[in-house]
């Protein structure tokens, strides 16, 4: 006997209702269903009795790829009622489908993702022929409202429709092709009994086809291994990789379009509602739940309102000819009785638009009530991977197991503390709800040894944990791989690099960490952006220079990553080409390369002489951008002069006095620069033209600018003035003391240093206010207009 095949669409009540009654009909011996195929022999663990929705969570890691998906069941998934419905008719019951690990799934993150994008024009031109906005609402149009009666044929003009001539990708062909080869084994086993085939309705035409008598394709035989029971072998991972599945709890918060989610129906909430008592009690719930959110918030509600919504729901859905109330017709009802608003944007419903921030609260309101708050929960003898009892032990093991309300306070310097703040940050950064850090260091020379841990809401815990297992079988595996695959993506998201190496210091990697800091060092060798790259060296250095809590100082782990990101920043500044203004991160860049060149040489490739070179090639090139030229002035200074080498940079008075041709606003980007490295030069005594440190006999480099700056026009210090006031923001208050105290010596005055510190105002407010009465003044006098009457 030949196979009947259903097409469905994925979490489909009206598909879950024809999955149903036909296994009660046609008593199948064989009920074949899409999913995973290696959770064959698991089938048991399916039906322990869970509370839906639930999801088959499968993961795979190899050298050059990682990935995870989800197969999600409601308890209107019509392959989840397939698989109820089949067990109970005594039929045997199996999945078709490639694991997830494999290939054809790549970049696939659900299972069940609907090839929509695949026959788009097809259903682009249902929409327009039954004048519906969105494929969902012709959906709802085509099956979800209408009797059942019929339902089989009408999916299958729909489902040969939609795919009609469209050519399907490669994944999808082998997906196809194995499926296939398992639907002729079951017809093969199953003798003159019926074999129930139920898939997306996309598959259905080509395995329909790849299964018709006469069309037996060789090939596919061949492609797919039987083993010795006759059915297709499942394929397992390549040697090394590791792959596995689990169940894990899932949500109709994850389970909603609205909320981004791929596949399917939207609004679980209210097709759960259309599953259990139908499309009347669904809309009669929808409006009652709506109302009552929206009364919870404050927002104004009336009787009358309710009524309105009612009367142009059921006003909507006589007009567009629908036997029984679609959602749609309720959601338009309840906007048309609720909104008096013009709206910046359509309403979500009208296609799959997620909500964005700003949006209506009624329409809020409606797609959360659509949505609901229902989240699954597993039997209690559901299999965990290893990862979930490792951890129930290490927190019990350090009583960190006080419930959903309790919060911690940590010594970092006491063993004990300290094991167990690297137990939560582990939690933490595999993204496992249960306590947030509210104190604690942010660095690696942080000088904070207490950390503080408070409760936060443990919503998808369970599921969180068992998703992590697919890091690793312990606590420190599972984190110390999710960091490694942070620094892989460093080029892509190179801010988060220096984050990810003291994350991992916090979770105490030292001991194991190798990889961790082999991909970081390679990642330090592909950034661009000088800023990160400074953090990157900035956070290794301070951790291998001063840390005393979590055992990196003067380790060797730390070498290859400072080493790597001193000479890719020295690379980077040289090629540096840019317009005014400063960068502070890249300032910052130049100062870890002077304290990597003064404090660990020892660990570096580029020796000093080499850095102080490249410095004044830098501080010499018109073509660098002008704060990045006053910073390696700053940096070959720092250095020192180079045994048999070129004179330094020259004396910084000569070399200030040059910049300042340039403008006030010029000169104020090179001292930010300049200062962000060497405040000295302002602050203590300068070096002279050969490069060598005076005793201050020099001319001051504090009355060269005074002289320049006093120089200036009243325009040209006003252009100036927000360049050269940021230069010296990177001077502490006692050093703006001495500079104050010098100029008023410079003056011959008398008082109070501070009361060139002090001002009655922001002084670009006052500097502005003078300009504008210079102005007016100007104004007046052109039109004589200054003189008293």
């Amino acid at each position: 006997m030949s196979a009947v095949f259903l097409g469905v669409r994925h979490h489909s009540p009206a598909c879950a209702r024809l999955v149903e009654r036909t296994v009660a009909e046609l008593r199948p011996a064989q009920v074949l269903i899409e999913g995973p195929a290696d959770m064959n022999g698991r089938l048991d663990e399916l039906l322990l009795g869970h509370e839906l929705p639930i999801a088959v969570f499968s993961h795979y890691r190899d050298g050059q790829r990682a990935a995870t998906s989800w197969a999600p069941l409601c308890d209107y998934s019509p392959e989840w009622v397939a698989l109820r419905a089949g067990r109970a008719a005594g039929a045997q019951v199996r999945f078709i489908d490639l694991p997830a690990w494999h290939p054809a799934f790549a970049e696939r993150t659900n299972r069940y993702a609907d090839a929509e994008a695949r026959y788009a024009e097809a259903t682009e031109r249902l929409c327009r022929q039954f004048a519906v906005d969105s494929s969902d609402a012709l959906w709802d149009r085509l099956f979800e409202v209408e009797p059942d009666g019929g339902l089989a044929e009408r999916l299958d003009a729909y489902f040969a429709l939609v795919r009609g001539d469209a050519e399907a990708d490669t994944g999808d062909r082998a997906r196809e092709s194995y499926m296939a080869a398992w639907v002729r084994a079951a017809v093969e086993a199953a003798g003159d009994r019926p074999v129930l085939v139920v898939t997306g309705g996309f598959h259905q035409p080509a395995l329909r086809a790849l299964t018709a008598s006469g069309t037996r394709d060789r090939a596919d035989d061949d492609c797919w291994e039987r083993g010795a029971d006759g059915w297709p072998v499942v394929p397992a991972p390549p040697d090394g990789a590791m792959a596995g599945s689990f169940l894990v709890p899932y949500s109709f918060r994850k389970l909603d379009a609205f909320a981004g989610y791929q596949s399917g129906m939207p609004s679980p909430g209210y097709y759960q509602q259309v599953w259990e008592a139908g499309p009347e009690a669904a809309a009669d719930g929808l409006l009652r739940v709506v109302v009552e959110r929206l009364r919870a918030r404050k927002y104004p509600v009336s009787t009358s309102d309710l009524i309105a919504a009612r009367s142009l729901a059921d006003g909507l859905t006589a007009l567009r000819g629908h036997p029984s109330p679609a959602r749609i017709d309720v959601l338009d009802g309840l906007a048309g009785a609720l909104i008096t608003d013009d709206l910046d944007r359509p309403l979500p419903w009208t296609g799959r638009d997620t909500l964005t921030a700003g949006a209506h609260p009624a329409v809020v309101e409606m797609v959360a009530a659509c949505g609901g708050d229902r989240t699954g929960r597993l039997h209690p003898e559901t299999p965990a991977p290893p990862l979930v009892h490792d951890v129930a032990a290490q927190l019990a093991g350090l009583a960190l197991d006080g419930g959903p309300e309790a919060t911690y306070r940590l010594d970092l310097t006491d063993a004990t503390d300290l094991e167990r703040s690297r137990v939560l940050h582990r939690l933490r950064v595999l993204g496992v709800p249960g306590q947030v850090r509210t104190a604690g260091p942010t660095h690696g020379v942080d000088p904070v040894f207490t950390e503080r841990w408070e409760a936060q809401p443990v919503l998808g815990r369970e599921a969180a944990l068992v998703e992590a297992g697919a890091y690793g079988a312990t606590l420190a595996e599972a984190a110390a791989v999710a960091l490694t695959g942070r620094t892989r993506s460093g080029t892509a998201e190179a801010d988060g690099a220096a984050e990810a190496l003291f994350d991992a210091v916090l979770c105490g990697m030292g001991g194991f960490s190798e990889q961790l800091l082999d991909e970081l060092s390679s990642c330090v060798g592909e950034l661009q952006a000088t800023g990160p790259l400074g953090e990157i060296l900035a956070t290794a250095l301070g951790l291998w220079r001063h840390d005393r809590v979590f055992g990196m100082a003067r380790g060797p782990l730390l070498a290859a990553v400072i080493d790597g990101a001193t000479e890719r920043l020295l690379w980077l500044l040289e090629g540096a080409r840019g317009s005014s203004g400063v960068d502070f991160p890249r300032l910052r860049a130049v100062v870890a390369v002077r304290d990597a060149v003064l404090h660990a040489p020892e660990l570096l490739s580029v020796t000093r002489e080499v850095a102080a070179g490249v410095a004044r090639r830098i501080a010499e090139d018109p073509q660098a951008p002008i704060d990045v030229r006053g910073a390696t002035f700053g940096l070959a200074r720092s250095l020192g002069r180079v045994p048999g080498a070129p004179g330094a940079s020259g004396d910084p008075a000569r070399v200030v006095r040059t910049v300042a041709r340039a403008g006030a606003d010029a000169l104020g980007d090179w001292l930010a620069g300049l200062f962000a490295l060497a405040r000295d030069e302002v602050t203590g005594a300068v070096g002279n033209d050969d490069g060598d440190r005076t005793d201050g006999a020099a001319e001051s480099l504090i009355d060269v600018l005074d002289g320049l700056v006093s120089a200036l026009s009243e325009e040209e210090f006003l252009l100036g003035l927000p360049a050269l006031r940021q230069a010296f923001t990177f001077f502490p208050p006692r050093e703006r003391d001495r500079i104050a105290a010098r100029l008023l010596e410079r003056r011959g005055v008398r008082g109070s240093s501070r009361s060139l510190l002090r001002t009655t105002a922001d002084p670009l407010l006052i500097a502005g206010a003078r300009a504008l009465e210079e102005s007016v003044s100007r104004l007046l006098a052109r039109y004589e207009l200054d003189t008293a009457p």
